[in-house]
């Protein structure tokens, strides 16, 4: 089972930032696309963000573009969120992902636990 570690979740006030990173086993990483994918209460689980293999090629869910940076760093075997300008809906779980395609919204295999998101108002 591949284990994913994220953190960096917590309470922001609108228009505030938070940083979320996830760590992953070294030989998934160097391999695979990454992903953020987000479920807010009582809905399903949606896309955010992904990034491939190499980093170079990166895509973004339309409700996030502009606000928020998937990036990733070989040395550290981490993938980042920076999530600015937030906004009331982007509160929600956020759910580190990844799998051999991407960096789209389908292909990814294993799963963090998540992390709590939540913007004030």
């Amino acid at each position: 089972q591949v284990q994913l570690v994220e953190s960096g979740g917590g309470l922001v006030q609108v228009g505030g930032s938070l940083r979320l990173s996830c760590a992953a086993p070294e030989t998934i990483f160097r391999r695979n696309a990454m992903g953020w994918f987000r479920q807010a209460p009582g809905r399903e689980r949606t896309f955010v963000a992904g990034i491939n293999y190499n980093g170079r090629t990166t895509n973004y869910a339309e409700a996030v573009k502009g606000r928020f940076t998937i990036s990733r760093d070989g040395a550290k075997n981490t993938v980042y969120l920076e999530m600015n300008s937030l906004k009331p809906e982007d509160t929600g779980v956020y759910y580190c992902a990844t799998g051999i395609r991407g960096p789209g919204p389908n292909g990814y295999d294993y799963w963090g636990q998540g992390t709590n998101v939540t913007v004030s108002s």
